[in-house]
């Protein structure tokens, strides 16, 4: 299905979120990352991200907990870092947060 209306439709870093248990597919569930906005504090889904050396970003950062898509691994560009444990978790509170958990 192709991205329509306020949907991300660029090349941007994202979070893999998929568990390893489905290593066997092809496909990962992702978080977008996208530019922080100020207005990003007023929501609970968006995760801020400050850059560092374990997650390769070059500037502040927002994980977008409302726009969790799967991609095939072969649209994958290359792996710039990682997030920390404790960002993980906050970005799988976030998604939790929008399914209404």
């Amino acid at each position: 299905m192709p991205q329509s209306g306020t949907e991300i439709t660029k090349t941007r870093p994202a979070v893999v979120v998929s568990d390893n248990n489905f290593a066997f597919l092809t496909t990962r569930l992702l978080v977008p990352i996208r530019a922080f906005q100020p207005h990003h504090l007023r929501q609970s889904f968006f995760i801020p991200i400050q850059p560092n050396n374990l997650n390769g970003l070059t500037k502040v950062s927002t994980a977008d907990c409302s726009q969790v898509k799967s991609f095939d691994i072969s649209r994958f560009v290359h792996k710039i870092g990682e997030v920390s444990l404790e960002e993980l978790e906050d970005i799988l509170d976030g998604i939790d947060l929008c399914l209404g958990r």
